[in-house]
């Protein structure tokens, strides 16, 4: 069973068979302007393809995680982004429901808050993959790195790397869609801590400022948690009001570093768990 699987003896999808589903490729730094140069927005684009793509976001009350569900109309393929464990039954049941196949579940990162339901997930679907970052220590079926692009059916989703909350932390993007998942890198407002998991103040600036606030300000960003009922927001929102981010790297370092938050919970179980995909040591 899965208890007993090393990380060691997984193997990464191959990435450059035309057949795979899973592509290595380099999207264009700016997205916005390659869209232009081929005489359409990045809204027209959106617009056009929000007949193709299903979406759900849900929310797990104990924790205030929020998972979400992408799926290909067409294909009727699917992802799910950080299934939490006690939630599986009510994902599965979802994507029954709406006629979905699951191919990958993914994570943005080693939560430590809850742990993950990717091992229960591929217990019951063979044929899904999990996903998380090649350097997070953790184990998975494919592991992927800056620039990676996820696909399921027409659809894609760029992988970025965002650490500084953990080291091993990624943003997906759905650049027609216009969206990006960011994981706990930046919150609505605010931002993942950093006083764990070799997290590191500078580094999250860095990497929002560099790889998140680079998108184009219409993007919405769907966070993994919201502790005060908000479920989205943008680019340019959290560009202008994002209470630490707005600030110079030095007081933003100074914020973070005096924080005083509190032990999490669930780490002492969570973490070990979630490095080895879902399942207790």
């Amino acid at each position: 069973m899965f208890y007993s699987v090393l990380r060691s003896s997984l193997q990464k999808l191959p990435l450059a068979q035309s057949e795979n589903r899973f592509i290595k490729k380099r999207l264009p730094l700016n997205f916005s302007k390659f869209l232009k140069q081929h005489r359409f927005s990045t809204q027209m684009a959106s617009s056009h393809f929000e007949e193709k793509l299903i979406f759900r976001q849900l929310f797990d009350h104990s924790t205030y995680t929020y998972t979400y569900i992408l799926g290909d109309v067409a294909s009727r393929e699917a992802v799910l982004i950080d299934p939490v464990i006690e939630l599986v039954e009510r994902d599965l049941k979802i994507l029954h429901d709406l006629k979905l196949t699951l191919i990958y579940a993914m994570n943005t990162h080693v939560h430590a808050d809850h742990i993950t339901g990717t091992g229960s997930i591929k217990q019951q679907k063979s044929l899904c993959k999990s996903v998380i970052s090649d350097v997070s220590g953790a184990e998975a079926d494919v592991f992927v790195n800056d620039g990676d692009v996820i696909r399921f059916g027409e659809q894609e989703l760029e992988v970025r790397e965002t650490p500084g909350h953990t080291c091993g932390c990624v943003t997906y993007v759905h650049h027609v869609g216009a969206m990006a998942f960011p994981g706990d890198a930046i919150l609505i407002r605010g931002c993942g801590r950093t006083d764990f998991q070799e997290g590191d103040p500078t580094i999250l600036y860095q990497s929002i400022h560099d790889k998140i606030f680079t998108l184009p300000d219409h993007y919405k960003l769907y966070p993994a948690h919201d502790y005060t009922g908000q479920t989205v927001t943008t680019v340019a929102e959290e560009k202008k009001y994002n209470t630490r981010l707005t600030k110079p790297l030095k007081e933003f370092i100074t914020i973070m570093n005096n924080l005083d938050l509190p032990y999490p919970k669930q780490i002492d179980t969570a973490l070990p768990a979630n490095l080895l995909c879902g399942f207790q040591p």
